[in-house]
């Protein structure tokens, strides 16, 4: 569905590359997470999967990122909108309606959507948002966790083939971060939909990813299933990526030879590896 091949960026104001030889293949379906430190050019490669970059970015562009069957250079960013829906990180300067059927609306009217299937998409994203009692809500008098909800909707309803969103959970507490996962996770499975996420909780991500990214200085450093991507502990946090207490806790485990297996991602994982250990 994705892919960037040997691609690098350096903004037109910049004396330095923002990426650096990024090759990176996401198949039809997978739930991405992509996290590093701050600056390490999470968000650059946002607007590269999303056309931003080379259509609103100017700069010096290398290598080549294809979308579906769609080159970004040659493509319009209409185009590429059409298969790609983004929610950036700060909501409210998404949101352009005052009502939350409004706002879902928007884009449907926009791209041109036959009216017999209007209320058929605003009715079945606001569902899988679990959000059709806000239909007729004032945005302004949402909580941050559902505005969240309804800029996620508003991007589902165009039915894009791929969802890219950039630190969705920022503003988010815990209990609203794991709901906003949750939802993102089943929509995928059962659309067939390709998620892509760039976040900081990396105990998130490696819940709910298929496949871990981590930037490290404009390059990818690590790519893989999460559990192989966590068992990298120690060199993530040496460039500024916190793992979860647990994962480390039976790394160290592996690297005292009284544990064989993989990494683990969450606690209950670690509680097994512990009882083994143990046993």
């Amino acid at each position: 569905m994705l892919c960037l091949k040997d691609f690098s960026f350096k903004y037109a104001e910049s004396d330095r590359f923002a990426l650096r030889d990024i090759n990176l293949a996401v198949p039809d379906g997978c739930f991405v997470g992509i996290t590093g430190a701050a600056g390490s050019g999470k968000s650059t490669l946002t607007y590269a999967m999303n056309g931003i970059i080379p259509h609103c970015y100017p700069g010096d562009f290398f290598g080549s990122v294809i979308v579906g069957s769609l080159d970004t250079v040659d493509a319009s960013l209409t185009d590429i909108s059409r298969l790609v829906g983004s929610v950036c990180q700060d909501i409210d300067s998404q949101m352009v309606a005052s009502i939350v059927e409004d706002e879902v609306l928007y884009g449907l009217e926009n791209f041109g959507v036959r009216t017999d299937e209007v209320e058929v998409r605003l009715t079945d994203a606001l569902e899988a948002m679990g959000i059709a009692d806000l239909r007729t809500r004032t945005i302004d008098s949402l909580s941050g966790g559902q505005k969240q909800k309804v800029a996620l909707a508003s991007i589902i309803a165009l039915r894009p083939k791929v969802l890219l969103l950039d630190e969705p959970t920022a503003e988010l507490d815990p209990a609203s971060s794991l709901a906003v996962f949750e939802l993102l996770r089943e929509y995928a499975h059962h659309h067939q939909t390709t998620v892509i996420v760039v976040e900081q909780k990396i105990a998130l991500l490696a819940d709910f990813a298929d496949k871990l990214v981590i930037v490290e200085k404009g390059r990818i450093r690590f790519d893989g299933a999460p559990a192989d991507v966590l068992a990298h502990s120690e060199e993530l946090l040496e460039i500024g990526v916190n793992v979860p207490r647990a994962t480390s806790l039976v790394n160290g485990l592996r690297q005292r030879g009284l544990y064989r297996g993989s990494a683990v991602r969450d606690v209950d994982e670690a509680v097994a590896v512990c009882e083994e250990v143990l046993a």
